[in-house]
Protein backbone atom coordinates (compact mmCIF):
# COMPACT_ATOMS: atom_id res chain seq x y z
CA UNK A 1 0.00 0.00 0.00
CA UNK A 2 1.33 3.43 -0.92
CA UNK A 3 2.08 5.75 1.98
CA UNK A 4 1.24 8.84 -0.05
CA UNK A 5 -1.65 9.08 -2.52
CA UNK A 6 -1.61 11.80 -5.15
CA UNK A 7 -4.62 14.09 -4.71
CA UNK A 8 -5.25 13.79 -8.46
CA UNK A 9 -6.06 10.11 -7.91
CA UNK A 10 -8.88 11.05 -5.52
CA UNK A 11 -10.21 13.73 -7.86
CA UNK A 12 -10.05 11.42 -10.88
CA UNK A 13 -11.97 8.69 -9.06
CA UNK A 14 -14.77 10.96 -7.82
CA UNK A 15 -15.16 12.92 -11.06
CA UNK A 16 -15.32 9.88 -13.34
CA UNK A 17 -17.47 7.85 -10.98
CA UNK A 18 -20.12 10.58 -10.81
CA UNK A 19 -20.11 11.00 -14.58
CA UNK A 20 -20.62 7.24 -14.99
CA UNK A 21 -23.39 7.15 -12.36
CA UNK A 22 -25.41 9.88 -14.04
CA UNK A 23 -25.49 7.76 -17.18
CA UNK A 24 -25.64 4.24 -15.72
CA UNK A 25 -26.94 4.46 -12.14
CA UNK A 26 -29.60 1.91 -11.27
CA UNK A 27 -33.23 3.01 -10.96
CA UNK A 28 -34.22 1.69 -7.53
CA UNK A 29 -37.36 2.51 -5.52
CA UNK A 30 -35.49 3.89 -2.51
CA UNK A 31 -33.75 6.34 -4.85
CA UNK A 32 -37.08 7.86 -5.77
CA UNK A 33 -37.72 9.11 -2.25
CA UNK A 34 -36.09 11.36 0.32
CA UNK A 35 -38.03 9.80 3.21
CA UNK A 36 -35.39 8.86 5.83
CA UNK A 37 -37.59 6.01 7.08
CA UNK A 38 -37.83 4.34 3.67
CA UNK A 39 -34.12 4.82 3.02
CA UNK A 40 -33.31 3.42 6.47
CA UNK A 41 -35.40 0.30 5.73
CA UNK A 42 -33.62 -0.17 2.39
CA UNK A 43 -30.16 0.19 3.93
CA UNK A 44 -30.92 -2.41 6.59
CA UNK A 45 -32.36 -4.84 4.05
CA UNK A 46 -29.34 -4.40 1.78
CA UNK A 47 -26.92 -5.46 4.50
CA UNK A 48 -25.44 -8.77 3.24
CA UNK A 49 -28.30 -9.13 0.74
CA UNK A 50 -28.41 -8.45 -2.99
CA UNK A 51 -30.68 -5.82 -4.54
CA UNK A 52 -32.69 -8.35 -6.58
CA UNK A 53 -33.61 -10.21 -3.40
CA UNK A 54 -34.46 -7.05 -1.48
CA UNK A 55 -36.77 -5.41 -4.04
CA UNK A 56 -40.00 -7.37 -3.38
CA UNK A 57 -39.42 -7.37 0.39
CA UNK A 58 -38.90 -3.60 0.43
CA UNK A 59 -42.19 -2.93 -1.36
CA UNK A 60 -44.16 -5.34 0.86
CA UNK A 61 -42.55 -4.10 4.07
CA UNK A 62 -43.42 -0.45 3.38
CA UNK A 63 -46.90 -1.49 2.33
CA UNK A 64 -47.37 -3.23 5.69
CA UNK A 65 -45.60 -0.51 7.72
CA UNK A 66 -45.80 2.75 5.75
CA UNK A 67 -44.49 4.89 8.62
CA UNK A 68 -42.32 4.59 11.72
CA UNK A 69 -45.41 4.68 13.91
CA UNK A 70 -46.88 1.66 12.09
CA UNK A 71 -43.69 -0.34 12.51
CA UNK A 72 -43.35 0.56 16.19
CA UNK A 73 -46.93 -0.46 17.01
CA UNK A 74 -46.77 -3.78 15.11
CA UNK A 75 -46.33 -7.07 16.94
CA UNK A 76 -42.93 -8.80 16.71
CA UNK A 77 -44.62 -11.70 14.89
CA UNK A 78 -46.01 -9.39 12.22
CA UNK A 79 -42.61 -7.76 11.65
CA UNK A 80 -40.82 -11.11 11.44
CA UNK A 81 -43.52 -12.45 9.10
CA UNK A 82 -42.90 -9.52 6.74
CA UNK A 83 -39.18 -10.38 6.89
CA UNK A 84 -39.70 -14.14 6.46
CA UNK A 85 -37.24 -15.58 3.93
CA UNK A 86 -34.94 -12.55 3.80
CA UNK A 87 -32.61 -13.99 6.45
CA UNK A 88 -30.45 -12.37 9.12
CA UNK A 89 -33.53 -11.86 11.27
CA UNK A 90 -31.71 -9.77 13.86
CA UNK A 91 -32.08 -6.96 11.31
CA UNK A 92 -35.87 -7.12 11.59
CA UNK A 93 -35.75 -7.22 15.39
CA UNK A 94 -33.41 -4.23 15.44
CA UNK A 95 -35.66 -2.28 13.06
CA UNK A 96 -38.61 -2.92 15.34
CA UNK A 97 -36.68 -1.89 18.46
CA UNK A 98 -35.30 1.19 16.74
CA UNK A 99 -38.77 2.26 15.60
CA UNK A 100 -39.96 2.13 19.20
CA UNK A 101 -36.91 4.11 20.34
CA UNK A 102 -37.62 6.74 17.69
CA UNK A 103 -41.19 7.06 18.98
CA UNK A 104 -39.96 7.52 22.55
CA UNK A 105 -36.75 9.51 22.07
CA UNK A 106 -37.55 11.58 18.98
CA UNK A 107 -41.33 11.88 19.01
CA UNK A 108 -41.76 9.57 16.04
CA UNK A 109 -39.53 11.63 13.72
CA UNK A 110 -36.43 10.01 12.27
CA UNK A 111 -33.38 11.63 13.93
CA UNK A 112 -31.47 14.23 11.91
CA UNK A 113 -28.02 14.02 13.53
CA UNK A 114 -25.44 11.37 12.60
CA UNK A 115 -24.69 10.55 16.25
CA UNK A 116 -28.39 10.01 16.96
CA UNK A 117 -28.80 7.74 13.94
CA UNK A 118 -25.72 5.77 15.01
CA UNK A 119 -27.20 5.27 18.48
CA UNK A 120 -30.16 3.28 17.13
CA UNK A 121 -30.17 -0.55 17.35
CA UNK A 122 -28.73 -2.32 14.32
CA UNK A 123 -27.03 0.74 12.82
CA UNK A 124 -23.26 0.93 12.49
CA UNK A 125 -21.01 3.68 11.20
CA UNK A 126 -21.37 2.86 7.50
CA UNK A 127 -25.17 2.50 7.59
CA UNK A 128 -25.52 5.70 9.61
CA UNK A 129 -23.31 7.48 7.10
CA UNK A 130 -25.36 6.23 4.16
CA UNK A 131 -28.66 7.33 5.72
CA UNK A 132 -27.34 10.75 6.78
CA UNK A 133 -25.82 11.38 3.36
CA UNK A 134 -28.54 10.01 1.09
CA UNK A 135 -31.65 10.94 3.06
CA UNK A 136 -30.56 14.06 4.91
CA UNK A 137 -28.10 15.69 2.50
CA UNK A 138 -25.20 15.50 4.93
CA UNK A 139 -21.64 14.38 4.17
CA UNK A 140 -20.42 11.17 5.79
CA UNK A 141 -18.29 8.37 4.32
CA UNK A 142 -19.42 4.76 4.05
CA UNK A 143 -17.41 1.53 4.03
CA UNK A 144 -19.59 -1.47 3.28
CA UNK A 145 -18.34 -4.63 1.58
CA UNK A 146 -18.71 -3.23 -1.93
CA UNK A 147 -16.82 -0.05 -1.11
CA UNK A 148 -14.01 -1.92 0.63
CA UNK A 149 -13.51 -4.04 -2.47
CA UNK A 150 -13.50 -1.03 -4.81
CA UNK A 151 -10.99 0.90 -2.71
CA UNK A 152 -8.71 -2.08 -2.13
CA UNK A 153 -8.46 -2.51 -5.88
CA UNK A 154 -8.24 1.13 -6.89
CA UNK A 155 -5.46 1.85 -4.37
CA UNK A 156 -4.02 -1.69 -4.62
CA UNK A 157 -4.13 -2.48 -0.93
CA UNK A 158 -2.43 -5.86 -0.61
CA UNK A 159 -3.23 -6.42 3.04
CA UNK A 160 -6.26 -7.82 4.84
CA UNK A 161 -8.84 -4.98 5.08
CA UNK A 162 -10.04 -6.46 8.37
CA UNK A 163 -6.82 -5.36 10.05
CA UNK A 164 -7.51 -2.34 12.22
CA UNK A 165 -4.88 -0.10 10.64
CA UNK A 166 -5.98 -1.04 7.11
CA UNK A 167 -9.63 -0.43 7.92
CA UNK A 168 -8.74 2.99 9.34
CA UNK A 169 -6.85 3.78 6.13
CA UNK A 170 -9.87 2.76 4.05
CA UNK A 171 -12.12 5.04 6.11
CA UNK A 172 -9.67 7.88 5.48
CA UNK A 173 -9.72 7.21 1.74
CA UNK A 174 -13.51 6.97 1.71
CA UNK A 175 -13.80 10.37 3.37
CA UNK A 176 -11.28 12.02 1.04
CA UNK A 177 -13.17 10.74 -2.02
CA UNK A 178 -16.45 12.37 -0.91
CA UNK A 179 -17.20 15.47 -2.99
CA UNK A 180 -18.17 18.69 -1.25
CA UNK A 181 -21.36 18.74 -3.31
CA UNK A 182 -23.30 15.73 -4.49
CA UNK A 183 -22.17 13.39 -1.71
CA UNK A 184 -25.54 11.63 -1.92
CA UNK A 185 -25.06 10.75 -5.60
CA UNK A 186 -21.45 9.75 -4.95
CA UNK A 187 -22.49 7.38 -2.16
CA UNK A 188 -25.02 5.66 -4.40
CA UNK A 189 -22.48 5.59 -7.24
CA UNK A 190 -19.69 3.87 -5.33
CA UNK A 191 -22.14 1.22 -4.11
CA UNK A 192 -23.33 0.69 -7.69
CA UNK A 193 -19.77 0.37 -8.95
CA UNK A 194 -19.04 -2.41 -6.48
CA UNK A 195 -22.34 -4.18 -7.09
CA UNK A 196 -22.36 -4.09 -10.89
CA UNK A 197 -18.80 -3.77 -12.25
CA UNK A 198 -16.19 -4.20 -9.52
CA UNK A 199 -17.70 -7.51 -8.44
CA UNK A 200 -15.97 -10.12 -6.26
CA UNK A 201 -15.40 -12.49 -9.19
CA UNK A 202 -14.74 -11.57 -12.82
CA UNK A 203 -14.84 -7.77 -12.45
CA UNK A 204 -15.94 -6.00 -15.63
CA UNK A 205 -12.85 -3.80 -15.84
CA UNK A 206 -13.27 -2.68 -19.48
CA UNK A 207 -16.51 -0.91 -18.46
CA UNK A 208 -15.16 0.62 -15.25
CA UNK A 209 -15.06 4.44 -15.23
CA UNK A 210 -11.90 4.54 -13.05
CA UNK A 211 -9.97 1.70 -14.73
CA UNK A 212 -7.23 3.99 -16.08
CA UNK A 213 -6.03 4.83 -12.57
CA UNK A 214 -6.79 1.49 -10.88
CA UNK A 215 -3.49 0.33 -9.37
CA UNK A 216 -4.60 -3.29 -8.98
CA UNK A 217 -5.56 -3.45 -12.66
CA UNK A 218 -2.17 -2.00 -13.60
CA UNK A 219 -0.55 -4.92 -11.79
CA UNK A 220 -3.09 -7.46 -13.08
CA UNK A 221 -4.11 -8.55 -9.57
CA UNK A 222 -7.61 -7.06 -9.32
CA UNK A 223 -9.25 -10.47 -8.90
CA UNK A 224 -6.91 -11.30 -6.01
CA UNK A 225 -8.04 -8.27 -4.02
CA UNK A 226 -9.22 -7.66 -1.38
CA UNK A 227 -6.89 -10.01 0.48
CA UNK A 228 -8.86 -12.52 2.51
CA UNK A 229 -7.83 -13.83 5.88
CA UNK A 230 -7.34 -17.51 6.53
CA UNK A 231 -10.49 -19.38 5.64
CA UNK A 232 -12.43 -21.00 8.44
CA UNK A 233 -13.66 -24.54 8.30
CA UNK A 234 -17.46 -24.51 8.32
CA UNK A 235 -18.64 -27.17 10.79
CA UNK A 236 -21.54 -29.52 10.04
CA UNK A 237 -24.19 -30.01 12.71
CA UNK A 238 -27.20 -32.26 13.10
CA UNK A 239 -30.55 -30.98 14.34
CA UNK A 240 -33.89 -32.65 14.79
CA UNK A 241 -37.45 -31.31 14.43
CA UNK A 242 -40.67 -33.02 15.44
CA UNK A 243 -44.01 -32.42 13.76
CA UNK A 244 -46.39 -33.39 16.56
CA UNK A 245 -50.10 -33.78 15.88
CA UNK A 246 -52.93 -33.63 18.39
CA UNK A 247 -56.15 -34.24 16.54
CA UNK A 248 -56.17 -31.69 13.71
CA UNK A 249 -53.57 -29.36 15.23
CA UNK A 250 -49.77 -29.21 15.22
CA UNK A 251 -47.41 -28.08 17.99
CA UNK A 252 -45.12 -25.10 17.33
CA UNK A 253 -42.94 -23.05 19.63
CA UNK A 254 -41.25 -19.67 19.55
CA UNK A 255 -37.47 -19.44 19.63
CA UNK A 256 -35.86 -17.21 22.30
CA UNK A 257 -35.82 -13.54 21.31
CA UNK A 258 -32.01 -13.40 21.24
CA UNK A 259 -29.70 -15.61 19.24
CA UNK A 260 -29.97 -17.48 15.96
CA UNK A 261 -33.41 -17.04 14.32
CA UNK A 262 -34.58 -15.23 17.45
CA UNK A 263 -38.33 -14.78 17.77
CA UNK A 264 -39.25 -17.08 14.88
CA UNK A 265 -41.59 -20.02 15.29
CA UNK A 266 -40.48 -23.60 14.68
CA UNK A 267 -41.43 -27.22 15.10
CA UNK A 268 -39.93 -28.35 18.42
CA UNK A 269 -36.54 -30.00 18.47
CA UNK A 270 -32.91 -29.06 18.83
CA UNK A 271 -29.34 -30.02 18.20
CA UNK A 272 -28.45 -33.71 18.36
CA UNK A 273 -24.97 -35.22 18.60
CA UNK A 274 -24.67 -38.02 16.07
CA UNK A 275 -21.19 -39.50 16.33
CA UNK A 276 -21.54 -41.64 13.21
CA UNK A 277 -21.41 -44.98 14.96
CA UNK A 278 -23.73 -47.64 13.61
CA UNK A 279 -26.88 -48.46 15.50
CA UNK A 280 -29.11 -46.39 17.75
CA UNK A 281 -29.35 -43.52 15.26
CA UNK A 282 -33.11 -43.10 15.31
CA UNK A 283 -33.29 -43.96 19.00
CA UNK A 284 -30.95 -41.10 19.80
CA UNK A 285 -32.94 -38.65 17.66
CA UNK A 286 -36.25 -39.71 19.16
CA UNK A 287 -34.79 -39.42 22.65
CA UNK A 288 -33.69 -35.86 21.92
CA UNK A 289 -37.11 -35.01 20.54
CA UNK A 290 -38.94 -36.42 23.52
CA UNK A 291 -36.88 -34.25 25.86
CA UNK A 292 -38.10 -31.17 23.98
CA UNK A 293 -41.78 -32.11 24.11
CA UNK A 294 -43.55 -32.29 27.50
CA UNK A 295 -45.94 -35.08 26.51
CA UNK A 296 -45.53 -38.69 25.53
CA UNK A 297 -45.47 -38.97 21.75
CA UNK A 298 -46.65 -42.15 20.06
CA UNK A 299 -45.48 -43.59 16.77
CA UNK A 300 -42.56 -41.40 15.78
CA UNK A 301 -41.98 -41.75 12.03
CA UNK A 302 -39.11 -40.31 9.95
CA UNK A 303 -40.02 -37.71 7.32
CA UNK A 304 -36.55 -37.23 5.86
CA UNK A 305 -33.77 -34.63 6.03
CA UNK A 306 -33.36 -30.97 5.10
CA UNK A 307 -29.99 -29.42 4.29
CA UNK A 308 -29.47 -25.75 5.11
CA UNK A 309 -26.39 -23.53 5.31
CA UNK A 310 -26.08 -20.73 7.85
CA UNK A 311 -23.25 -18.19 7.93
CA UNK A 312 -21.19 -20.17 10.44
CA UNK A 313 -22.27 -23.79 10.01
CA UNK A 314 -24.06 -26.29 7.80
CA UNK A 315 -27.15 -27.98 9.19
CA UNK A 316 -28.76 -31.33 8.52
CA UNK A 317 -32.27 -31.23 9.95
CA UNK A 318 -33.75 -34.67 10.64
CA UNK A 319 -37.53 -34.40 10.57
CA UNK A 320 -39.88 -36.82 12.37
CA UNK A 321 -43.61 -36.82 12.86
CA UNK A 322 -45.59 -38.12 15.81
CA UNK A 323 -48.94 -37.94 17.55
CA UNK A 324 -50.18 -37.52 21.09
CA UNK A 325 -53.57 -38.39 22.49
CA UNK A 326 -53.43 -36.34 25.69
CA UNK A 327 -55.62 -33.27 25.95
CA UNK A 328 -53.18 -31.42 28.17
CA UNK A 329 -51.26 -28.42 26.99
CA UNK A 330 -52.61 -24.90 26.74
CA UNK A 331 -51.37 -22.26 24.33
CA UNK A 332 -48.83 -19.82 25.72
CA UNK A 333 -46.81 -16.98 24.27
CA UNK A 334 -44.00 -19.44 23.51
CA UNK A 335 -45.94 -22.57 22.55
CA UNK A 336 -49.13 -23.12 20.57
CA UNK A 337 -51.29 -25.82 19.04
CA UNK A 338 -52.21 -24.50 15.60
CA UNK A 339 -54.37 -25.81 12.78
CA UNK A 340 -52.34 -26.63 9.68
CA UNK A 341 -54.18 -24.07 7.56
CA UNK A 342 -53.27 -21.33 10.09
CA UNK A 343 -49.54 -22.07 10.28
CA UNK A 344 -48.79 -19.63 7.45
CA UNK A 345 -49.78 -16.79 9.80
CA UNK A 346 -46.60 -17.40 11.82
CA UNK A 347 -43.03 -16.51 10.80
CA UNK A 348 -40.79 -19.59 10.29
CA UNK A 349 -37.17 -19.98 9.21
CA UNK A 350 -36.43 -21.17 5.66
CA UNK A 351 -35.72 -24.74 6.79
CA UNK A 352 -38.94 -24.99 8.77
CA UNK A 353 -40.90 -23.42 5.92
CA UNK A 354 -40.04 -26.58 3.95
CA UNK A 355 -41.67 -28.65 6.67
CA UNK A 356 -44.67 -26.35 6.43
CA UNK A 357 -44.88 -26.95 2.68
CA UNK A 358 -44.80 -30.70 3.29
CA UNK A 359 -47.69 -30.38 5.72
CA UNK A 360 -49.77 -28.48 3.19
CA UNK A 361 -48.78 -30.54 0.16
CA UNK A 362 -47.83 -34.12 1.08
CA UNK A 363 -46.91 -34.91 -2.52
CA UNK A 364 -44.05 -32.41 -2.26
CA UNK A 365 -42.05 -34.66 0.09
CA UNK A 366 -39.65 -36.10 -2.53
CA UNK A 367 -38.66 -32.60 -3.69
CA UNK A 368 -38.33 -31.02 -0.27
CA UNK A 369 -36.62 -33.83 1.60
CA UNK A 370 -33.55 -35.86 0.71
Amino acid sequence: MSDVIDQDEFAFFTRNLLKWYRAHGRDLPWRRTTDPYAIWVSEIMLQQTQVATVLPYYERFLSSFPAIRDLASASPDKVLKAWEGLGYYARARHLHRAANEIMIRFGGKFPSRFEEILSLPGIGRSTAGAIATIALGQRYPILDGNVKRVLCRYFCIEEDPKKKEIEEQLWDYSEKLLPRKGADDYTQAVMDLGATLCTPAEPRCPLCPVRNQCKAREKGIQEKLPIKGAGKIIPERDYVAGVVFRKEKVLIRRRPAKGLLGGLWEFPGGRVDLDGRAGGFEKKIKGTLQKEIPWTVDQWAPWGKIKHTFTHFKMTLHVFSGRIEERKGKNTDAQKWVAVEELSNYPFSSAHQKILSKLKQPDEQPRLFS
